[in-house]
Formats: structure tokens, C-alpha cells, sequence
């Protein structure tokens, strides 16, 4: 039996790699920033989360110095055996005053905050309604959870209030809206006025994971809850420190001090997961303190990001999202997106292609699973064309082209 399981496992590798779907981690061997080194050649990176540019940033390196310095490279303990610092208090305080909400929790990834949310604080009679195209994390939470689960059509604000009435109608005792404040396979931004709107009607709570916002959408870069103007409204924000915020890990949720209490007694990944290393913990004060300096990061994010989008779209490609750095190209084929990036890798430039779930067949021929993110960093990124080599329109499904 145990020769089956294995031999299961090699087909379904070797079906993955037949039909181009096989994640290839391709090794660098440099810091993370715009220009980087792969397989000994420097690559344009434009496929990172770091967004403000500043995972290889020398003042966030000084600050982790300066933290390990003074604190130690390790805790080697949860938070509340023997795992909680001065600094790990004045990173939650300060996340917290920055999305202008009561209190935060540190975990050890934004994966871990929104397991660890859901199954603590709503029981059977409650409900979660669920954007359909939330990230893996607020699913897998979701299934830890033994509300009742409502989920609707991505940012459909009619098929939202039909799942409100429906959870009511049914009796719950709490319900719970939960979204992504940002959708990262297209780069779109929550409806969360609507999503607020409707949660007043309904006595409804709001949860945004804003992994994807937090640090520069917004006019103070608070995130997709500042950007929608809805602070004050969102009960629950979790997010992450490993992608605009510095880049290394960690995440975070921050709501009501009642809320945020509870999760300390009963949130599972909180309780049993060592507590963030002291070099990111200062790093990551400081990033916010840069963050508030000003909007000179942002404001080159969103230069580049304009840019980016005006030349691929006037170069005849097919784009997707608007308002954000994720700037999805649409090729309509998994293995079409593979082939462009390791053409594109050739050239100098350094891509990743994105597609659905290799695994479900019916929903590769109803809607499109090649989607090749490409969130610009802030600092020294150029503008490069893509060259001849890859640039074939003849190679292209229709409808793409």
C-alpha cells in the first residue's frame, strides 16, 4: 500500500510537469531588491512583494542589527512562557496606532493570524461569509471553523446581501464578513464601502486581510480600509510585516482590545509558535517609521506602476486589475505564461507565470488560469520592453492576442 501512495505521487508530479504547471523554484543568490542575481546572471525583478523596495533597505539592516544587538538573535519560547520583549509591545502598539485601531497581536505570518482568527472567536451558531476569491489563509482558517460558512462572487455586493440574509434568516448569532482588502492574483481592491454598508444593515462584522495594502495604498498608506474610507468600520485587520513592510515575516491582527485579548488566551498559532525574532521586530518598527516620514515611497511605487501599465498596454498585451502594483498580464495558457518567463529570464528580466489549480480540469476551460503578477518595486526599477524573442503574438490563444 505505501508503494501506491508513492507511485500516486510521482504521476501527479509528472502530470504537473507534463502539462506546465510544475513550480520551479528557481535560486538567488543576492539580497532581494530590483536587481538581483539568478543562476549567475543580474535579473530586473518584477515579480517580488516588495513593494516599497525596501527588504534590502540599509537602515531596516541597521535597525535588525541594532535589535539583535540589543536583544538577541532568538526568543526560544511563545509569547507567554517567556517570549515577550519591551520591543514586541511597542511593534503591536505602534501597528496599531498606525491602522488606527485599539490593539494588534504579532504572530509568526499573516497564514498563522488568519488561522488562528476564525475558530476563536465564532462558534457553531455563528456564520462567515467569504469572498470567493480570498487567500488560501482566510479559506483554511474558515475550514478550522465551525460557523456556518456563506461565501459570494468576488467583490459582489448584490450576491453579499443575498448571503447576509441568508445567514440571518438562519439564525446566526454573530455573522462575519470576511475579505481581502486586495485580491492578490489580480490586483483589484475590495468594495469595502460596500462591504461596510452592508454589515451595518445587517449587524454584520468585517474582516480584511490587507497583506497587500498595508504601507502604501491609502493616502497615508494605512491600507485598503484608509483608501476606501471606511477607518473606523473594519473590525478586524490582519496583514503581514513579509511583503511592503520589510519583507522578512511576521503578521499581525489588529481590532478591539477585547478581541485582541481573547486571541492571546485561545488563538492556537499565537500559543504555540515562538515569538518573532527581535531583528525583525526593530526592522519593523522601523519601516513603519519610514512609512510615516512621508509619501516618497509610494508615491515611486505608484509612478512605476503607472508606467509599467501605459507601456504593456500600448504594447498590445491584455492586463487585468487597476489602482495597484500587482499588474496581472493575461496569457490565457499556463504553459504560455511558463514559456514567456524563462524566455523573459533569458532577456533579463526575471517573471513568474501564475495559474489556477492544476488539479481542477472543469475550471481550465471556463475561465482564464494564466495570471503572471507583476508588482513593481520602488527603488531602481527601469523600464525594459519586452524583447523580440518572447514578444510573438502568433504563439497566443486568441483572445489574448
Amino acid at each position: 500500500m505505501r508503494g501506491d501512495f508513492y507511485k500516486q505521487l510521482t504521476n501527479d508530479l509528472d502530470t504537473a510537469r507534463a502539462e506546465g504547471l510544475f513550480k520551479e523554484e528557481r535560486i538567488i543568490t543576492s539580497a532581494q531588491q530590483a536587481d538581483i542575481t539568478v543562476g549567475g546572471s543580474q535579473v530586473i525583478n518584477f515579480c517580488a512583494n516588495n513593494y516599497l523596495g525596501l527588504a534590502n533597505h540599509p537602515e531596516l539592516i541597521a535597525a535588525a542589527k541594532s535589535g539583535m544587538d540589543s536583544h538577541g538573535f532568538g526568543m526560544a519560547s511563545v509569547r507567554f512562557i517567556c517570549g515577550t520583549q519591551d520591543s514586541h509591545k511597542a511593534l503591536e502598539k505602534k501597528l496599531a496606532d498606525f491602522l488606527g485601531m485599539e490593539d494588534a497581536i504579532l504572530y509568526s505570518s499573516c497564514f498563522d493570524a488568519n488561522g488562528g482568527l476564525f475558530e476563536t472567536l465564532l462558534g457553531a451558531e455563528d456564520a462567515i461569509i467569504s469572498d470567493a476569491l480570498n487567500h488560501a489563509s482566510i479559506i483554511d482558517g474558515v475550514r478550522l471553523c465551525k460557523a456556518k460558512r456563506f461565501r459570494y462572487a468576488n467583490n459582489d455586493m448584490q450576491e453579499l446581501e443575498a448571503r447576509l440574509k441568508e445567514a440571518r434568516e438562519a439564525g446566526a448569532r454573530h455573522v462575519l464578513i470576511a475579505t481581502d482588502g486586495v485580491f492578490s492574483m489580480d490586483g483589484v481592491i475590495a468594495n469595502l464601502k460596500g462591504v461596510c454598508d452592508l454589515a451595518d444593515k445587517y449587524d454584520a462584522l468585517v474582516m480584511v486581510d490587507d497583506s497587500h495594502a498595508v504601507g502604501f495604498v491609502g493616502e497615508n498608506g494605512r491600507g485598503s480600509h484608509e483608501y476606501c474610507d471606511v477607518m473606523g468600520r473594519v473590525d478586524i485587520i490582519t496583514g503581514t510585516l513579509g511583503k511592503a513592510l520589510g519583507g522578512a515575516s511576521g503578521g499581525y491582527t489588529a481590532a478591539r482590545k477585547e478581541v485582541v485579548e481573547w486571541l492571546r488566551q485561545r488563538s492556537r498559532p499565537y500559543l504555540f509558535s515562538n515569538s518573532l525574532a527581535p531583528a525583525i521586530v526593530a526592522a519593523s518598527i522601523k519601516v513603519l517609521e519610514m512609512v510615516e516620514a512621508g509619501s516618497e515611497l509610494r508615491d515611486r511605487l505608484w509612478a512605476n506602476a503607472r508606467l509599467f501599465r501605459e507601456k504593456m498596454t500600448a504594447a498590445g498585451f491584455t492586463l487585468a486589475g487597476a489602482d495597484h502594483a500587482i499588474i496581472p498580464v493575461m496569457l490565457g495558457e499556463a504553459t504560455v505564461a511558463q514559456q514567456f518567463a524563462r524566455e523573459l529570464q533569458k532577456e533579463g528580466i526575471y517573471v513568474t507565470g501564475f495559474f489556477y489549480r492544476w488539479y481542477q480540469k472543469a475550471r481550465r476551460v471556463s475561465v482564464p488560469r494564466c495570471l503572471r503578477r507583476i508588482p513593481l518595486n520602488k527603488l531602481n526599477v527601469r523600464w525594459k520592453p519586452l524583447p523580440a524573442s518572447v514578444n510573438n503574438w502568433a504563439s497566443l490563444p486568441e483572445g489574448v492576442r
